[in-house]
């Protein structure tokens, strides 16, 4: 497989996509090419990219790295950027970097002078299987996640594994629980193919990464703007997000698939409780995420403030918490309601 079709772009992977990419911008004759990076990335990632496309003509935009600074005031500093530096509607934007890179340069993107082009050339592994898919930009509220943003889609996106040699493996590591949960949520085969791989895992996989792709995107393809099917992807990130933010309104900062992780083994307790979700397979997933993820201790505060947050999850409509749940593998339930009182006891189960 050399490429996948997204809602109204391509994916290209390593050598390809560079050729596309090359391609892409001489076609399109853009006034102004800027790249996207963080303090990180253009360190270590800008280097790699232009020893593939050595010709190109651009410009710098550098961004402070991190979840915390994934909000309106980066936002500002890189419109201002982009128009003091005379870009335009014919200017492009080439987000090189992770999450909070992509998702803050797509959402630039779709708003100065109301919708200019971007490419996503995600630097992560969680970036290359999540966020760099299906057209999805925003910013945090404080410390609560993407709670304003866009459907706005790139005009390609490039996959290169080459990128995460320059990666701790804690990143990996983190990446590896969105490809775990895209195995649960839908395809019974992959999950019993990691499970039966956990102690030879290659995170840098590129047929991992293109499996955990191929799934996210058959969803999106599906329902992209997350009126059902694509809600399946947020299985784990209800608890997870909320976790993720607490912890950083706390300054004990979690890596994103950490909470991630978390909220995954939180969600398959509570689909145990109510659609009796098999007790093997919870098992199972716990303790496979426990091989790779360290236990998070959780004191009673810390578990109030998480259900306070669980309100401004943006699946919620009329007050209501709604929760990805499971039946079994690959069988998502759609906005389920749990009271406080099992989510509590999942907390239980988690630490015990």
């Amino acid at each position: 497989m050399k490429e996948i079709k997204g809602n109204n772009y391509t994916l290209f992977f390593k050598d390809e996509g560079y050729n596309k990419l090359y391609k892409h911008i001489q076609s399109e004759n853009y006034s102004t090419i800027f790249i996207h990076v963080d303090n990180n990335t253009n360190i270590h990632c800008l280097k790699v990219f232009l020893k593939q496309i050595p010709t190109i003509d651009y410009k710098t935009i550098v961004s402070k790295s991190g979840e915390e600074n994934k909000n309106i005031n980066s936002s500002i500093s890189i419109w201002e950027k982009l128009s003091t530096s005379n870009g335009d509607r014919k200017s492009l934007i080439i987000n090189l970097g992770g999450g909070v890179v992509g998702d803050i340069g797509g959402f630039v993107a779709s708003t100065f002078k109301r919708g200019i082009s971007y490419i996503n050339i995600p630097t992560t592994l969680l970036s290359m299987v999540d966020a760099s898919i299906g057209g999805k930009t925003g910013i945090d509220l404080g410390v609560l996640k993407n709670q304003v943003g866009t459907f706005y889609d790139p005009k390609m996106v490039l996959i290169d594994p080459l990128y995460l040699d320059t990666l701790h493996e804690s990143e990996l590591i983190s990446g590896y629980a969105e490809i775990f949960k895209h195995s649960i949520i839908s395809d019974l085969n992959f999950f019993n193919k990691l499970i039966s791989q956990e102690n030879s895992i290659d995170f840098k996989s590129l047929e991992i990464i293109k499996n955990s792709i191929n799934i996210k995107n058959n969803i999106v393809l599906k329902d992209r703007q997350e009126l059902k099917e694509r809600k399946a992807l947020n299985f784990g990130h209800t608890l997870g997000h909320a976790i993720e933010s607490v912890f950083l309104k706390n300054n004990k900062k979690l890596l994103h698939g950490e909470a991630i992780a978390i909220g995954i083994i939180l969600a398959a307790f509570i689909s145990n409780k109510i659609f009796d979700f098999p007790i093997e397979k919870l098992k199972i997933i716990k303790n496979h995420i426990l091989k790779f993820f360290n236990k998070v201790d959780f004191n009673k505060s810390e578990i109030d403030s998480i259900i306070k947050l669980l309100v401004h999850d943006k699946k919620n409509s009329h007050g209501k918490v709604n929760f990805i749940l499971l039946k079994d593998i690959a069988e998502p339930m759609y906005d389920i309601k749990v009271e406080n009182s099992l989510i509590i006891q999942s907390f239980n189960y988690y630490s015990s």
